[in-house]
């Protein structure tokens, strides 16, 4: 068998970054089966989640960045189907990281210049549907509707949408500007908080500052893995550059998942009391500065400016130029959540790195 049959007979090679992480590993698992699969991560990962081969990068040093792509190109050639852009910093604190900018922004542009030596048949640049401006339950958020990032995260991954933009030459390019990921397990900080705070009954479940009517899109991680499986089953015919909403069309306000959440956990809908911004601020300051530092509260007082914040979301472009549309809703995934809670109520919270309550600390050589 000659070279040109074998190089024939490979599986198209996809790249994705942030490999180790919840969405690329279970994207590389996903992909293993029709494409040869190359993660990049400063993480290795978990023997129970490999797939396809690991290429340790770290995307705040251009000379990680061009090691690990020329492993690939060694390894692999240069022709790449797709790269899937997963990495990122990301963190609910509200403090300000030069993360945000070396790794989201300027690493984007790293990984953008190493693959000009390539033939990248297309980028996938995971983005997310905080980089646009909220809107109203009702009045849903289109691929053309105005931009307007409001905290470090989406404002730097709106800055990386613009360096792709600027650096991507004629490759390709999708951005996906997704909604918060779940799934059965939980792994979105703003359910399995929430789902702590009435669970344990804190003062904080029974008040909201804002409209109780808002609300955020989610969308459930397998809905996620399969919309980027067709993005890139589909790379020779979407246009130049696209972008997509991924979400579920269907967006529980907040009341409705505050009511379903205490009656799956307590047996009840649970009650929202709306309080004054300035009053919610102070509380979260108060209790900021109380607690210890293992028991820091979620809420900061800057996501009480936010908390009228509705994200609604329509996928008609995804439905036409993918034939994409998500299978599972939140609101029909979160009673096997919180059965999945009250099974194994530490498992869950440590999954989810919630600080551990009294009651499941006790007897376990944890102190918290």
């Amino acid at each position: 068998m000659d070279g040109n049959s074998r190089a024939s007979e490979r599986k198209p090679v996809v790249v994705v970054t942030g490999s180790s992480g919840l969405i690329g590993s279970a994207l590389c698992r996903d992909l293993e089966r029709f494409y040869d699969v190359v993660g990049l991560d400063i993480v290795e990962p978990d023997e129970d989640s490999r797939a396809g081969e690991w290429i340790h990068c770290d995307f705040t040093s251009d000379q990680s960045v061009k090691e690990a792509l020329d492993r690939v190109r060694a390894n692999h050639g240069e022709r790449l189907a797709s790269v899937v852009h997963l990495a990122a910093y990301y963190d609910f604190s509200g403090q300000p990281s030069e993360l945000y900018e070396e790794l989201t922004v300027r690493g984007t542009e790293r990984l953008l210049r190493a693959l000009r030596s390539f033939r990248v048949e297309q980028i996938v640049f995971s983005s997310t549907i905080l980089v646009m401006r909220p809107t109203e339950l009702g009045r849903p958020l289109r691929e053309d509707s105005p931009l307007e990032a409001e905290w470090d995260y989406p404002a730097s991954k709106l800055r990386a949408e613009d360096v792709i933009r600027r650096e991507r030459g004629n490759i390709p390019t999708v951005l996906l500007r997704i909604a918060g990921v779940y799934d059965e397990n939980g792994h979105s900080p703003p359910i399995t908080q929430h789902i702590r705070r009435i669970r344990e009954k804190t003062i904080e479940s029974y008040f909201f500052p804002g409209d109780p009517e808002s609300g955020q899109a989610f969308i459930h991680l397998d809905d996620l893995i399969c919309a980027i499986r067709l993005v890139i089953e589909r790379r020779g015919s979407l246009d130049e550059v696209e972008v997509f909403l991924i979400a579920e069309p269907d967006v529980m306000s907040y009341d409705e998942l505050q009511e379903e959440i205490g009656r799956l956990i307590h047996g009840e809908k649970w009650p929202t009391v709306r309080i004054p911004k300035v009053a919610a601020k102070l509380g979260a300051w108060l209790k900021g500065k109380l607690s210890r530092d293992e028991r820091k509260p979620f809420i900061q007082p800057w996501m009480i400016d936010i908390a009228d914040d509705s994200y609604p979301v329509a996928i008609e472009h995804a439905r036409e130029r993918l034939q994409w549309e998500p299978r599972k809703r939140l609101r029909t995934t979160l009673p096997e959540m919180i059965r999945r809670l009250k099974e194994d109520p530490r498992a869950f919270y440590e999954e989810n790195k919630l600080p551990l309550p009294e009651e499941l600390a006790v007897g376990a050589g944890d102190t918290r």
